[in-house]
């Protein structure tokens, strides 16, 4: 059950759900107010209270590894280097300095459009706790920017990204995909992670028993994909949507029609294959209740050091060779296939529910935060990124009573 807030409740809600006429779970669930809407701009001001609130995990394996390279962050140093090596060569690169829990940024390059997600997530947590007072930069771009080894000198640069490689030093945050699907939750058309839920196409023995594919031709391995459903189609049905990349295999291959992704799970196998980095409909396929067989990669996405291959999906080498012998052991060991999606869909559900996003850039930041060897500073040409101004956003913050106070 979720729901989305349209106004605020100062003395707090009271939420019942039912099935029939009886309590489902823990219902009637009480929330002691004030319960804000989101475009309420009433941060909690101890950001341990909000984190406890938010039963945010006390530490995360993904974050402490991304950090490891960086005994401090020198921002003079960033200030000077970054514009060098990354905005002229990438194009990609915005510039951010929080203080005083107001957003100032900077573009760097020519290919900053997707500043708009970063944006949007950083307004949205300035809105319900007090961040510290940092300055980064965020790639926005589809690769990760710093190669660098944590033993090179100089050493690497803490660049921040959506998506990690076995070769790169970036810290990760939640892709732009899965954090807007969450801010958008019940308000757009867009899929987002819980709605798949609802959608799982049929029950497991009712399902096809194929493997899926479709996708643009954004990796070779994709094209790979096609010829093997054209000699395996009793176990394969795959085929490239849109072609960008290898325009001229279109005529050899062919094109296949859109469908929807709910559709995709009329089937009980799921295959993942990169894109141009890590396929970030992952976790949306593992929000389904079908198996995915996912494609060994150098690139992850946030969450991945939780997954363990043979638990939570079936892994496949990265030239696809295994692929045909993967899914035939799938159908021949129906219920641990079963069981591999079952668990894949719990363990990702409990990851990347909204209250968990939040918590993870809010660790990162803080954890950035403390780092910094000097203050952070509103530089030259950043612009201030104001909160949304429509009346929806106009509320009344309440702030909560000391226990002496009450007393």
């Amino acid at each position: 059950m979720r729901y989305r807030m349209y106004g605020s409740a100062t003395e707090g809600l009271i939420i019942e759900v039912l099935h029939g006429d009886k309590h489902v779970a823990k219902s009637p669930y009480i929330l002691k107010g004030p319960v804000y809407h989101e475009y309420c701009d009433c941060p909690e001001e101890d950001p341990q209270i909000w984190q406890e609130t938010f039963s945010c995990p006390t530490q995360d394996s993904q974050i402490s590894k991304d950090f490891a390279p960086f005994s401090s962050i020198d921002l003079n140093r960033m200030l000077e280097e970054v514009p060098r090596r990354f905005a002229e060569k990438r194009g990609a690169i915005v510039h951010y300095t929080v203080l005083n829990n107001n957003i100032h940024r900077r573009s760097l390059g020519k290919y900053t459009d997707f500043k708009m997600f970063s944006d949007e997530m950083l307004l949205s947590l300035a809105r319900k706790v007090r961040l510290p007072d940092f300055e980064f930069y965020i790639n926005v771009g589809d690769w990760p920017v710093e190669h660098r080894k944590a033993n090179d000198t100089p050493g690497p640069l803490p660049m921040i990204s959506w998506c990690g490689s076995t070769d790169s030093r970036d810290i990760i945050l939640p892709t732009y995909d899965v954090t807007h699907s969450s801010l958008e939750a019940l308000r757009g058309v867009t899929n987002d992670l819980l709605s798949i839920q609802g959608h799982t196409g049929p029950s497991w023995i009712n399902k096809t028993e194929q493997a899926f594919f479709r996708g643009r031709d954004s990796r070779e391995e994709r094209l790979q994909l096609v010829q093997m459903s054209k000699k395996y189609p009793d176990l394969l049905d795959a085929g490239i949507t849109s072609y960008f990349f290898f325009r001229e295999r279109e005529e050899e291959l062919g094109r296949a029609q859109l469908i929807g992704f709910f559709d995709f799970f009329k089937y009980k196998y799921q295959v993942n294959v990169d894109g141009t980095v890590a396929a970030y409909r992952f976790p949306y396929l593992l929000m389904g209740d079908s198996v995915v067989l996912k494609q060994a990669s150098p690139y992850y996405e946030h969450f991945y050091t939780a997954l363990k291959p043979g638990k939570h999906y079936i892994p496949v080498k990265r030239n696809l060779g295994d692929l045909i012998e993967k899914i035939q052991w799938a159908k021949d060991h129906d219920e641990e296939a079963k069981k591999i999606a079952r668990e894949g869909q719990a363990l990702t559900r409990e990851l990347l529910q909204p209250h968990r996003l939040y918590c993870y850039y809010y660790h990162v930041f803080q954890k950035y935060a403390k780092l910094q060897s000097s203050s952070p500073q509103i530089r030259d040409k950043m612009e201030h990124v104001p909160q949304p101004d429509d009346n929806s956003s106009i509320c009344k913050c309440h702030r909560k009573k000391t226990e002496k106070e009450e007393l």
